[in-house]
């Protein structure tokens, strides 16, 4: 699964991705090698979205919702927005979990 994080810069995105990377780490059911994750900044979301399974959208671009649906919605992608609150945590447990029930949603739609 190709999980793409997109925020202003891709920085703190990374901080969110390696604790969503240890979840799965710590996870009986999960395995590393089922996951794929790239953090980056929304203006190059266009070039990752081939093969992308899920986007996660960091508060601070939350604005520019519009602009990211119009990318993933014709490749059927779904997408989770952080909370502010979660984000500030860094709590990548609750990220991921909230990436795979949106995407478990999206495959009962096809």
């Amino acid at each position: 699964m190709k999980i793409v994080l997109c925020c202003a810069g891709g920085f703190s995105t990374t901080m969110l991705m390696d604790s969503m990377k240890n979840t799965i780490k710590k996870s009986e059911k999960l395995k590393e090698e089922d996951f794929k994750f790239i953090a980056i900044p929304v203006d190059i979301l266009e070039s990752e979205v081939e093969g992308c399974d899920a986007v996660v959208v960091g508060p601070q671009i939350a604005h520019k919702l519009d602009y990211i649906k119009s990318i993933i919605d014709p490749h059927e992608i779904p997408y989770v927005v952080v909370d502010k609150e979660t984000y500030g945590k860094m709590d990548g447990a609750t990220v991921l979990k909230k990436v795979l029930i949106e995407r478990k949603k999206a495959d009962m739609k096809k």
